[in-house]
This record gives C-alpha cells, sequence and structure tokens, in this order.
C-alpha cells in the first residue's frame, strides 16, 4: 500500500481529530524515525514525550518479545509477577507507599480525582468536594482530566463537566491561597505545564501549595505524566522543589511506548481506598510492566540522569544562541529536555516547515514550539536540531 493509500483508508475510516502531515512513518532507530518513502526525521515529539528510549531499544524489544510468549493479558482478577515488581521499583524510588495501574496518563487524572473525594469522604467530609486546578492547565481528554483542564476549548463543547472545580493563576501563590479553602478536597498542578505551554513552577509557587494543603487537609496531586521519568534531569521533576505530594500520576515514558498509567500515594490515601471503589480491566497487564521494568530501570540510573542534565544544559545555550539571533522568538521557556520556543506567530507553521526539513517537534498552544526529544538524545543531535530549526524559519520567510 502505498502512502497515499494509507492516508486516504485513514481518512475514510478514522475519526479525524487529528492533523496529520502527508507521510506515512514506518520505523524508528534511536532518535531518528523514517518514513515509507525512506525520508529521515529527527524526532523531537517522541510520541509525545513518550519514547524515552527513542526507538528499537534492545532490551526493550527483548523483553517484550519473550513475555508475549508467556502472557500478555490475565486481568486483574490474578496475580502476576512484572506488575508487583514495577511497583516496588516505583515505591521504592519515590515518595508513595502504593501504586495503581491505569492504561494512560487520563485514566490516572481520573482516579487520582476519584481517591481524592473518597479520602475526604472516609474522612467524613462530605461537603470537602471542590478541586483546584490552575491556569493553562492540561490534564488530559476524559470529563474529569477535562473539567481540571483549564483551556476552554478543551471544555466547554462537553459542558457540564464534572463539577466542583475553580481555578487559580498558575504561580500565583496569593490567589492560590484564596482558592485552596476548607471545601477543597484536593489541588492539582503540573510542576512543568506541558500541553499549556512549558510554563515552569516556581519553588516557592509549589511549596506554599504544599503547605497549604496540609493547612486546609487537603491533598496535593502532582501530575507528572509529561514532565516526570528523568525528563528534567531528576527522576521526578518535584525533585527540584524539595518537597513530596500526597498523589502523583505518571504514564507516557514509562511504557517504552506501550500504553501504561499509573497513580502513586501515600498509604494515608491508600488506607481509604477499599476493595470495589475502582478498577481496570487492562492496567498493570504482566506484557507492559514487565517493559516498564527496563524503561525504568535504565531512567533510574544515576548515569542516565547525569547525562539528561548534561545534555539538557547544553541544548538551552543553544536555543539562547538561536534566540539571539532570530527576532521571530519571542521567549523560551522549559527545563531539562521539555522546552518551548515561544515565537512571533502561528507555531504549527514551525511543525508544518519542520517537515520539509526532515525534524519532527510539535506545538504547545498556538505560538509554542514544543521539543520534547528522546532522553538519549546527544549534543550532535542538539546541534542537528538548532540547525533545523534555522532552516524551518528560513523557509517560513521564503
Amino acid at each position: 500500500m502505498s502512502a497515499d493509500d494509507t492516508i486516504a483508508t485513514e481518512q475514510r475510516y478514522i475519526l479525524q481529530v487529528y492533523p496529520r502531515p502527508g507521510f506515512v512513518l514506518e520505523r524508528g532507530e534511536g532518535c531518528y524515525v523514517f518514513d515509507t518513502e525512506g525520508r529521515r526525521y529527527l524526532d523531537c515529539v517522541a510520541g509525545i514525550a513518550v519514547n524515552a528510549l527513542g526507538y528499537n531499544d534492545p532490551d526493550v524489544s527483548h523483553v517484550i518479545a519473550e513475555q508475549a510468549t508467556k502472557l500478555m493479558h490475565v486481568s486483574n482478577l490474578y496475580h502476576t509477577q512484572p506488575a508487583g515488581e514495577l511497583a516496588r521499583q516505583l515505591v521504592e524510588r519515590s515518595f508513595a507507599d502504593r501504586v495503581f495501574y491505569t492504561n494512560s496518563g487520563a485514566e490516572a487524572i481520573e482516579g487520582a480525582l476519584k481517591f481524592s473525594r473518597k479520602y475526604a469522604y472516609e474522612h467524613k467530609h462530605q461537603n470537602k468536594t471542590h478541586i483546584v486546578a490552575f491556569s493553562s492547565s492540561f490534564h488530559g481528554r476524559t470529563m474529569g482530566a477535562v473539567a481540571v483542564t483549564h483551556r476552554e476549548k478543551y471544555r466547554t463543547p462537553f459542558a457540564p463537566v464534572m463539577p466542583d472545580v475553580r481555578f487559580a493563576p498558575f504561580n500565583d501563590l496569593a490567589a492560590a491561597h484564596e482558592a485552596i479553602i476548607d471545601d477543597v478536597c484536593a489541588v492539582i498542578v503540573e510542576p512543568v505545564q506541558g500541553e499549556g505551554g512549558l510554563s515552569v513552577a516556581d519553588a516557592a509557587f509549589l511549596q506554599g501549595l504544599r503547605e497549604r494543603c496540609d493547612a486546609v487537609g487537603a491533598l496535593l496531586i502532582l501530575d507528572e505524566i509529561q514532565c516526570g521519568l528523568g525528563r528534567t534531569g531528576a527522576l521526578w521533576a518535584h525533585e527540584w522543589y524539595h518537597m513530596t505530594p500526597d498523589i502523583m500520576t505518571v504514564a507516557k515514558p514509562l511504557g517504552g511506548g506501550l500504553p501504561i498509567g499509573a497513580i502513586l500515594m501515600t498509604q494515608a490515601v491508600a488506607d481509604t481506598i477499599h476493595p470495589g471503589d475502582h478498577g481496570t480491566t487492562f492496567g498493570g497487564g504482566p506484557l507492559v510492566t514487565a517493559a516498564a521494568q527496563v524503561v525504568f530501570e535504565k531512567i533510574a540510573n544515576p548515569a542516565f540522569l547525569e547525562h539528561v542534565r548534561e545534555v539538557s544544559d547544553y541544548f538551552a545555550e543553544a536555543l539562547q544562541d538561536l534566540a539571539s539571533e532570530r527576532p521571530e522568538i519571542l521567549s523560551l521557556r522549559g527545563k531539562g529536555l521539555m522546552r518551548g520556543i515561544q515565537i512571533d506567530g502561528p507555531a504549527a507553521a514551525v511543525r508544518m516547515a519542520g517537515h520539509d526539513v526532515g525534524i519532527l517537534v510539535a506545538t504547545a498552544g498556538e505560538d509554542i514550539v514544543r521539543l520534547v526529544p528522546p532522553l538519549i538524545f546527544e549534543r550532535q543531535h542538539v546541534d542537528e536540531t538548532i540547525d533545523k530549526l534555522g532552516q524551518a524559519f528560513d523557509n517560513m520567510r521564503r
């Protein structure tokens, strides 16, 4: 089947909610993907911050093939070894005492919201139902996740969404204090915003949220679905802030490309969730948790995280140099290998121009170019990124 035939088939039979370019990706290797015509693209999207180890990692491929010959699915009615082993890894390398598996980040958000309300209910605070989220937040596409996502384009067409949500300005601690009162059961925040524009939380802001939640008896939920698992150069983004949450949601890179999410929580939260309160048919299946063990072990390696930090510093300097030469670049945002370029114009135009010069980039809002490459990026990949971005900007001008 030709690329045109593949695209025509998708357009005929798949619901058209994604604006896709006019090529078909066929395979990947390292930090590159290749289309059916043999063209190579440097990938600064990584499956939307999913493919942390790039493409065709031999250890991940091996464990998937091996586990597929044993068990792929039996449901959560039965014990399997990979699920318990992965949970042990996550708990031993985090603040958490317990893990609940999901199939995606949005499902992890839904579970975290449910657990927060159940926590208040179990403590006889039936009127403590409000959840505080923040401007420019993005937490997913399902109804609860949409309710705590700030941009109206994601919420308004699907109203009424889950009630009892209020928003406060991101990085405004005084406003957060006014919003977080006795009727609040949980506060949800991204340490580094993803879809909302790559803004980074101030240390005083996150630490202040922790203190305010403690003061009013609310749970603090950190959404590290995109910024966690090494993306900022620390295993967890909140490590930079010297504080811990009550609940944390993770997903994107954990499965090495296979779908998985997880809710990490303290024992105090876990003690309020009982058999039958929540469930999942596919979450934590043996195939994906076997792969995730390998992914997590690699990312959590101190030497791997040190490499991410070194390349991130080089990337930040290279982007500063690019911005000094390009008047269309208004500002730079982000942390680690999670970078945003605010431009004077539509970010989608940069994304499309990038295709012609062999680079994949994403967007985060109307004017933010998002760069979330594999965490195995090297300095030469950074140099190539800067060169190709420059070519894309030149092509846009012409």
